[in-house]
């Protein structure tokens, strides 16, 4: 099995439990991924994880969904609309607006750690890992990139070999994955795809936790992240085998 091959101290990712999606609770009107969800983070004291799509108009703006239909008043591809359009869209709760890459580094200005999830179309376009790359080039805080999509960990590997880099990661079984060929899969559950991605940590699926080749990476040096953690309770059971907890609808100490 082979990783990065550079063993970098990433102490400072697993300092702070990372608040998915930002600090969000709904009811309050504080939504998932917006700036609200953000400051929350920043106030209480922990990292931040967060999502970016590809718009139209090739801008990264940080949303999880493909489709806006869940959170936003309308209904699509985020891909089919441009920052403007977007803009234009209310959230279903709340005052947020959606903010692009830029605009969340401008917010967060190296306050807390920024772990970053590219989120793939399975179609190996790598326009939004680009565009991060670019957005990030100068950026000066505490940062690190994950992703789904080996291909997309890979490219960054090639693309910025100094960025940290992680693979997220569960145990391929949930029928979402149907969509891929069955090598893709393979390629993803047993991690086969090390020698190209070369990623610095994993974030793993706590209920699929203890997995051998997660437990050999972090053997090897390599920090383990795992999600979603909703209690206390589960945050002891995980720690077991990770380094640090992202974590939804509760404070961690």
């Amino acid at each position: 099995m082979r990783f990065s091959r550079q063993m970098r101290d990433l102490k400072w990712l697993v300092a702070k439990p990372i608040a998915h999606r930002g600090l969000h609770k709904e009811s309050k009107g504080i939504v998932e991924n917006c700036e609200s969800a953000f400051d929350a983070a920043i106030k209480h004291g922990y990292a931040i994880e967060c999502d970016i799509e590809l718009t139209k108009d090739g801008e990264a703006v940080v949303f999880h969904d493909d489709e806006i239909d869940r959170l936003m008043n309308g209904e699509g591809k985020v891909k089919n609309f441009t920052v403007k359009e977007l803009k234009k869209k209310k959230y279903l709760h709340g005052k947020d607006q959606i903010q692009t890459l830029d605009e969340l580094l401008e917010q967060v200005d190296g306050r807390t750690t920024l772990v970053i999830e590219i989120k793939s179309l399975w179609d190996d376009d790598m326009s939004l890992t680009h565009r991060a790359l670019d957005v990030l080039s100068d950026y000066k805080g505490p940062y690190a990139l994950m992703s789904f999509d080996p291909h997309i960990v890979a490219c960054i590997a090639l693309r910025s070999p100094d960025t940290v880099r992680g693979i997220t990661a569960d145990r391929v079984t949930d029928p979402y994955y149907n969509i891929l060929s069955l090598a893709r899969r393979l390629e993803m559950q047993s991690f086969s795809h090390l020698p190209s991605s070369k990623p610095h940590f994993v974030s793993f699926d706590a209920n699929g936790l203890p997995f051998a080749v997660v437990n050999e990476i972090r053997e090897r040096g390599h920090p383990v992240i795992c999600w979603t953690i909703r209690s206390p309770e589960h945050a002891a059971q995980a720690s077991r085998y990770a380094d640090q907890i992202t974590f939804e609808n509760y404070h961690p100490a």
